[in-house]
């Protein structure tokens, strides 16, 4: 009986083992049918901000395609602490983000605060009827007025002389410009070399015909921008807007600062595009986005105001810079000078618009010089509100 008895426990063992080998055979293939989860690198890449280019951006030491969509989200919220914002332009804020925190245990009790920031910073400068600069006047001297309504009070103002520039010089080197190219480039070098301090400022250089191509990432050497500049060759079709669009979204708007900054883009073209993927407004867009100030200089050396001189005046006026039209060799220099006095002669002040929207919508600004009526204020026309 007990041999009976043994030899059915043995049965039992085994075939209570090829169970336990089938169980867990099943399980490990139904695991290995479960996708994997998605790395950090193959998440799902923030939305971008607008119709990206399609077109390929050349870059020393490799290729970077404009039709990626943007990895970062729009810039963070700006408040009264760092007048003018971290871009140098007006920025729109809203609800600040809570900061990432573990979860907590469940016995314990957690107070989440949350800030919304209702302001908008913007920088500007003022001119007398003879375009002088203007760089004595107080915050009771301004008025602004968001979306037609004055705003409920202007909360910080100072005179922003001083701070730290990212620059990013587009220079167009298409076939269209080849008959003063050199002149241009020499006195972009002479900007350059005039305006980026060692240790305080940066730039970056990008040549543009069919494609953007940078051939200067940022840096604060002087000599590795002229060579920058240098090595730029005219040839080719002009894409001015992606270009513009490129260095807005992928270059300022990327850039990681350490305080408040001014950002700004000198463009040097006729204004002609012929190439682009991008239209005009969705470059002008970007760069509003990004708070960049545009400077244009026109290449037109017709003697006559041309259809080009047009747009590079729209792109200007709509983002709170200035467009030059020199059309002597000697006013392509003055104009760069002239740029760089007005970066050193701007005012920043943050303000509290009446009705504050987090609806993504455009929204106009007008600053206005109270009891100065032969002043002329100069500021981006709007800006982008956050969305919730």
């Amino acid at each position: 009986m007990k041999k009976s008895m043994n030899y059915s426990g043995v049965i039992w063992s085994v075939l209570g083992g090829s169970l336990l080998i089938t169980t867990l055979f099943a399980q490990d293939a139904g695991q290995q049918e479960l996708p994997n989860a998605p790395s950090h690198a193959a998440q799902k890449p923030a939305p971008r901000t607008g119709p990206p280019p399609a077109a390929p951006v050349q870059q020393r030491g490799g290729t970077q395609a404009l039709d990626e969509p943007a990895k970062v989200p729009p810039p963070a919220p700006v408040g009264p602490s760092t007048p003018g914002g971290t871009q140098g332009g007006s920025t729109p804020t809203g609800t600040a983000p809570a900061a990432s925190q573990p979860a907590p245990a469940e016995d314990d009790t957690t107070t989440t605060i949350r800030r919304t920031v209702n302001e908008v910073n913007v920088v500007f400068t003022v001119t007398d009827k003879h375009g002088h600069y203007i760089k004595d006047l107080k915050k009771d001297d301004f008025q602004v007025v968001d979306d037609n309504k004055p705003a409920l009070e202007i909360r910080s103002f100072a005179r922003q002389t001083d701070l730290p520039l990212e620059v990013g010089l587009l220079v167009d080197a298409s076939n269209s410009v080849r008959d003063r190219f050199k002149f241009e480039q020499e006195s972009a070098i002479e900007f350059l070399n005039q305006t980026i301090r060692p240790r305080y400022d940066k730039a970056f250089v990008v040549g543009f015909d069919v494609t953007p191509e940078v051939t200067q990432d940022f840096t604060d050497n002087t000599e590795k921008l002229s060579i920058g500049v240098r090595s730029l060759k005219p040839g080719g079709g002009t894409a001015m807007y992606d270009a513009l669009y490129f260095a807005c979204r992928d270059k300022l708007m990327k850039a990681q600062a350490n305080g408040p900054v001014r950002r700004a883009i000198v463009l040097l073209s006729d204004g002609d595009d012929n190439q682009s993927h991008v239209t005009r407004e969705e470059a002008i867009e970007m760069a509003q986005r990004a708070e960049v100030i545009v400077y244009t200089i026109s290449t037109n050396i017709s003697g006559s105001v041309q259809r080009g001189d047009k747009i590079l005046e729209r792109i200007a006026e709509a983002t709170g810079g200035r467009s030059f039209e020199p059309f002597q060799l000697h006013d392509v220099a003055n104009a760069f000078s002239e740029i760089q006095d007005e970066l050193r002669s701007q005012y920043a002040l943050s303000y509290k618009p009446a009705e504050f929207r987090a609806d993504g919508r455009f929204h106009s600004i007008e600053i206005l010089a109270q009891g100065h009526k032969n002043l002329r204020v100069r500021s981006r026309h709007g800006y982008y509100a956050p969305s919730q």
